[in-house]
């Protein structure tokens, strides 16, 4: 008497990036493109720098995962902040009312 021969069906193949089980669709969070980068914008311009404070920020930059340039335009950036006056909270700022 002959076996009779059981082929087994290959798997379909699945797409890597479907996913696969118990799903959890989440509510859309992200704003929309125009509010994700801030409405400041850069000025490229020629500093020169000496050696150590370069020294500085780049170890500082690979100690964080960072980039030493991005460090030092954050610094001035916060630098030039406190800088700035601030209006007085002890009376809020108001508007002339023209007077007919």
């Amino acid at each position: 008497m002959k076996r009779k021969i059981v082929r087994m069906k290959t798997p379909e193949p699945f797409d890597e990036d479907m996913p696969r089980g118990r799903v959890t669709i989440l509510p859309d969070f992200l704003p929309p493109p125009e509010e994700l980068f801030p409405d400041d914008y850069t000025l490229k311009i020629t500093i020169a720098i000496d050696v150590k404070t370069i020294k500085l920020f780049k170890v500082a930059a690979e100690k964080h995962g960072f980039k030493y340039q991005r460090m030092m335009r954050e610094v001035l950036k916060r630098y030039a902040e406190r800088l700035e006056p601030k209006p007085s909270r002890d009376r809020p700022l108001r508007r002339r009312s023209k007077r007919s």
